[in-house]
C-alpha cells in the first residue's frame, strides 16, 4: 500500500466511528465546554423568539378556533387558521410534498442550517436545558469531575436539583405539545377538573413528560446522530457547493502549536494552532477539521470558539465559518447550481399549485350517491330515484344550504327538511333525499345529473352524479 493510501485511511479512520459510542459498544457522554460568541448570541436570541411563538401559539386563535391544531385523533388539523379535513387529503399531500422539496432545496442550499438554528431538538437542548446545567454543574471540566465523583452530598444535591428542574420542564413541554394535539380548553379541562374524568389525558401528559426528560436528560444528541434521518440524508443532499460550517484547510494546514513572535509561513504552519478548542465546544463530539461528518448540526459553537482562538493570537478570524466546498478549495464565490435552481423551479410550480388549490378550496364538501340496492320508482311522468348525501361545513360560520338540480330541471325533496340544510360552524350533515324527473328529461338507463349547493341564490359547490331510468 502507497503512502498516500496510508494517509487516507489515517485521515478518514474517524468515519468508522461515531464519537458518542465507544470501541466497546457504551455510551460516551459528551460534555462540551459553554460556547460563546456572537454566533452563539445569536442563536440565544434566535431561540428565545422561536420559544416564545411555540409555546404562544396554543393561545392565539382565530374565529373561535386555534390558530395551529393537528388533532390526528379527530382528524382535524388547522394550519394558520385553515381547517383542513380528511376530505381536504389532496391538500395534505401536495402540502406535504412542498415541504419536503422546500427542505431539500434548503438544505441543498444551506446544509443543516435548520438543524443549528431552529430545530426544537437543539433549541431546547442546548438554549434550555444546557443552559440549567451548566448554572447547576458548572462547564465542561467541573461536569467531568461531578461524573466521577462518588455519589456523596454535593452530588445528590445537585443532582436532584437539575434532575426535578428538567422534569418540571419536560412537564411543560408536553402539556404544550398537548396543547397543539387537542387544543388549550381541552387542555384547561384535563388540568383543572377531577383527575378521574381524564384519565387518558393525564396518562399521555406524564408519558410525554418521561419521554422529554429521557431525550433531554439522557439521550441528547443521540437524537440527532441515530433517530433522525435528516444527518443521513445530508450525505445525498450536499454537494461541493452547499453552504455549511467548514473548517478552511487551505489556511489552516499545517497544523502547529502557537509560539509567541513565530513566522508560521517561515516553519510551513498554517493558521491552526491545534488548540482542540473546537472539539471542546461541539455538542456531538467531533472534530470539524476532519470535513463534513454526518454528527455535525452546524451550530457554530466551533465558529465561535476558533474565532476567539484567532483573535487573541492575532490571526484572521473566519478558519472556520460558513463556506462551501468549492469555495474553500478552488478560492470561488457562492453561485447557485444546476441542482438549486432544479429544486427551485420545482418548488415554485408546487407553491403555485399549492395556493391556486387553497383560493379554489370550498367551504363545503358534499358527496351525493345513489341508495345501494334501490331502483328508480315511477310517479305518473316522473321517474323517482333516492340518493345519500353527505356536507361537510368546513367553515367558522352558520350556513342555511339548500340543494338543488342545475341540470336537467326536476325536483329535489331533502327528507327531514322542509326548507334549508342548517349547519354549524365545522358541522357535518348527512341525511336522504329524492330527486323526481320528468321522463322526457332523461337520456335513456343512466342520465347524468349536476346537483347545485346553494347558500341563498349563491352557488357554493356543484356534485355531479348518475340517475336511473327506463330505457324507453
Amino acid at each position: 500500500m502507497s503512502n498516500n493510501e496510508d494517509l487516507y485511511r489515517d485521515t478518514e479512520s474517524f468515519r468508522d466511528s461515531v464519537t458518542t459510542i465507544s470501541e466497546d459498544g457504551k455510551r460516551v457522554f459528551i460534555r462540551p465546554k459553554k460556547p460563546k460568541g456572537k454566533f452563539y448570541t445569536a442563536r440565544t436570541k434566535v431561540s428565545t423568539v422561536l420559544l416564545i411563538l411555540l409555546f404562544g401559539i396554543p393561545f392565539i386563535k382565530l374565529n373561535g378556533e386555534p390558530f395551529m391544531l393537528f388533532n390526528i385523533l379527530e382528524r382535524k388539523f388547522i394550519v394558520f387558521g385553515i381547517i383542513f379535513w380528511p376530505q381536504d387529503f389532496i391538500l395534505f399531500v401536495l402540502a406535504s410534498i412542498t415541504a419536503v422539496v422546500g427542505v431539500t432545496l434548503f438544505t441543498v442550499t444551506y446544509g443543516r442550517i435548520w438543524c443549528g438554528w431552529m430545530c426544537p431538538q437543539t433549541i431546547f437542548l442546548e438554549m434550555v436545558f444546557r443552559k440549567i446545567e451548566y448554572k447547576i454543574d458548572g462547564d465542561y471540566g467541573q461536569q467531568k469531575k461531578l461524573a466521577k465523583m462518588p455519589w456523596n452530598a454535593e452530588k445528590i444535591r445537585k443532582r436532584s436539583v437539575k434532575w426535578s428542574i428538567f422534569y418540571a420542564i419536560s412537564f411543560l413541554i408536553a402539556n404544550c405539545f398537548l396543547s397543539y394535539v387537542i387544543g388549550v380548553d381541552e387542555l384547561f379541562k384535563i388540568i383543572s377538573e377531577p383527575p378521574s374524568q381524564h384519565i387518558g389525558g393525564l396518562m399521555s401528559i406524564l408519558i410525554f413528560t418521561t419521554v422529554f426528560f429521557f431525550v433531554f436528560n439522557w439521550f441528547r444528541e443521540q437524537a440527532c446522530i441515530v433517530v433522525c434521518p435528516y444527518g443521513r440524508l445530508q450525505g445525498v443532499l450536499l454537494d461541493k457547493q452547499s453552504i455549511q460550517v467548514s473548517y478552511d484547510y487551505k489556511r489552516g494546514e499545517n497544523r502547529g502549536k502557537f509560539r509567541k513572535n513565530e513566522d508560521r509561513k517561515e516553519l510551513d504552519k498554517g493558521d491552526c494552532i491545534d488548540c482542540n478548542l473546537c472539539v471542546a465546544v461541539c455538542p456531538t463530539g467531533i472534530d470539524i477539521r476532519n470535513g463534513s461528518q454526518m454528527e455535525c448540526v452546524n451550530c457554530t459553537a466551533c465558529m465561535d470558539a476558533c474565532d476567539s482562538v484567532m483573535e487573541k493570537v492575532d490571526l484572521p478570524m473566519g478558519l472556520i465559518r460558513y463556506a462551501s466546498e468549492e469555495m474553500i478549495a478552488e478560492k470561488k464565490p457562492f453561485t447557485f447550481g444546476k441542482r438549486m435552481i432544479a429544486y427551485s423551479t420545482v418548488l415554485i410550480i408546487l407553491l403555485i399549485t399549492l395556493t391556486s388549490f387553497l383560493a379554489s378550496r370550498s367551504d363545503i364538501e358534499s358527496t351525493v350517491l345513489r341508495v345501494p340496492g334501490t331502483l328508480y320508482k315511477r310517479e305518473g311522468d316522473k321517474i323517482m330515484n333516492m340518493y345519500n348525501y353527505k356536507i361537510l361545513n368546513k367553515s367558522h360560520e352558520h350556513k342555511d344550504l339548500h340543494i338543488e338540480l342545475i341540470s336537467p330541471e326536476g325536483e329535489v325533496k331533502v327528507i327531514g327538511f322542509e326548507s334549508a340544510i342548517s349547519l354549524e360552524k365545522q358541522e357535518f350533515s348527512e341525511g336522504t333525499l329524492l330527486i323526481y324527473i320528468n321522463k322526457d328529461q332523461l337520456n335513456g338507463r343512466k342520465t347524468n345529473l349536476n346537483l347545485g349547493i346553494y347558500q341563498g341564490d349563491k352557488l357554493i359547490e356543484e356534485v355531479k352524479t348518475k340517475f336511473n331510468g327506463p330505457i324507453n
